[in-house]
């Protein structure tokens, strides 16, 4: 065990017991389902284990990332490590104060003022009254909440309960600062304003900063090192470009398209099945190809059919459509998948996601098979910094990079 360590997890592990019954349901449905266990002897709750045998240690001044899919143990690992519920087995050790940033509203009364609650998130965190005065205005005018300061927060959006929530954390200087998922509440220039401040948090002012995310780009440029968790256990713990590899590297399942509402006006002859990116989490470098399965159910013979993509920006708008050169065919009725591949999207970082089309040629205009939007749901990730090109795209400049600009200067 590592003496100067200030976060240490030995054999860590949580568990919950599932109920087996349905928790809506009728009073006949409650006896046939009692006698039914009474009857067979069987238990009426089932053991999950969230987190299982975690063991790492965080140095002070680290600041880690967190990531891992949907179900995989972050936020129940943030909650022992906030105190907010207890393990099952082994032990966390914590040497200094923390603060917790793990949702909206979190520690604040909702009766209470902006202002009220600055005092009261500060003694939380222990600090005495004189501190929490020396901090009060640079809290305030961090936050950008000055005229509702002494409104009660409950009257407060989700975004301004976001910044004041973030500024108190963040300025009352816990040695162990915890920050979830929930800053994607915020806008865009907010969030960046926060990672700047996390920066200086941990690289000016030496603590510790645990930070959970979705978004890789961020993860890659704020954090020193990063754990992976995979079903509860820790499946990597390194640098955050090993850490993202590994995480990128994983495949998941198809999504099944064949339930989905499709566009009108298709003529049919063929179906889209399922749909599924080669790379599961579905997240790509700006510069990264990006392939993709599509499984077909051909209802006919279909000869010289062509395949259309577009892409959308997480907002609705099209971004750009792509169209394949060669062409697809069957000769008789029957399935089929097919690998379509996007050399280089050159898209900024953000969430997309995709309409795609099966067509054909007809007299007058092109007619599909099959069209069907709102799948195929990615993120593009910033290509690492080369020095020339700016590390955070700001949504304002829009979703495609453009091409390095050449210049010619002439006397």
């Amino acid at each position: 065990m590592d003496a100067n360590a200030i976060i240490i997890a030995k054999q860590l592990g949580k568990r919950y017991l599932l109920d087996q019954r349905s928790t809506q349901r009728t009073f006949r449905e409650t006896l046939s389902q009692w006698f039914h266990f009474s009857s067979h002897d069987a238990p009426l709750t089932q053991p999950f284990w969230a987190l299982r045998d975690l063991n790492f240690e965080i140095q002070r001044g680290e600041v880690i990332g967190i990531i891992g899919r949907n179900g995989a143990g972050k936020s129940t690992l943030l909650k022992i490590l906030s105190r907010i519920t207890e393990p099952t087995e082994g032990r966390i050790t914590l040497r200094g104060r923390v603060a917790s940033l793990l949702e909206v509203g979190t520690g604040f009364h909702p009766e209470l003022t902006g202002r009220e609650n600055i005092h009261l998130n500060g003694a939380i965190l222990g600090m005495t009254r004189a501190e929490i005065s020396a901090k009060f205005d640079e809290i305030v005018s961090f936050a950008e909440i000055g005229e509702f300061l002494d409104t009660p927060v409950k009257r407060y959006s989700s975004g301004m309960y976001v910044r004041l929530a973030f500024a108190v954390a963040a300025h009352l200087e816990p040695e162990i600062l915890i920050v979830d998922e929930v800053l994607a509440v915020g806008d865009a220039q907010f969030q960046k304003k926060c990672l700047g401040k996390l920066h200086d948090v941990a690289d000016k002012n030496g603590r510790t900063v645990l930070f959970v995310s979705h978004n890789l780009t961020a993860v890659r440029q704020l954090t020193t090192r990063c754990l992976v968790l995979e079903q509860g256990r820790l499946a990597h713990m390194g640098t955050p470009d090993s850490a993202i590899a590994h995480y990128l590297s994983h495949r998941g399942d198809e999504v099944n398209v064949a339930k989905l509402p499709r566009i009108n006006g298709c003529c049919g002859g063929a179906r889209f099945v399922a749909l599924r990116f080669e790379n599961e989490p579905a997240m790509f470098d700006s510069n990264a190809a990006m392939s993709f399965i599509a499984a077909l159910q051909w209802e006919r013979a279909v000869p010289e059919a062509r395949i259309s993509l577009t892409i959308f920006s997480q907002e609705g708008q099209a971004v750009g459509s792509g169209f394949s050169a060669m062409s697809v065919s069957a000769s008789s009725p029957g399935a089929s998948d097919m690998k379509v591949t996007i050399p280089s999207t050159r898209l900024a970082p953000g969430r997309y996601y995709c309409r795609i089309a099966l067509g054909i040629k007809a007299a007058s205009a092109p007619v599909n098979l099959d069209a069907i939007t709102d799948v195929l749901p990615f993120e593009v990730i910033a290509t690492q910094p080369d020095g020339r090109t700016p590390t955070q795209w700001e949504t304002s400049w829009g979703s495609t990079q453009l091409g390095e600009l050449e210049v010619v200067c002439h006397p």
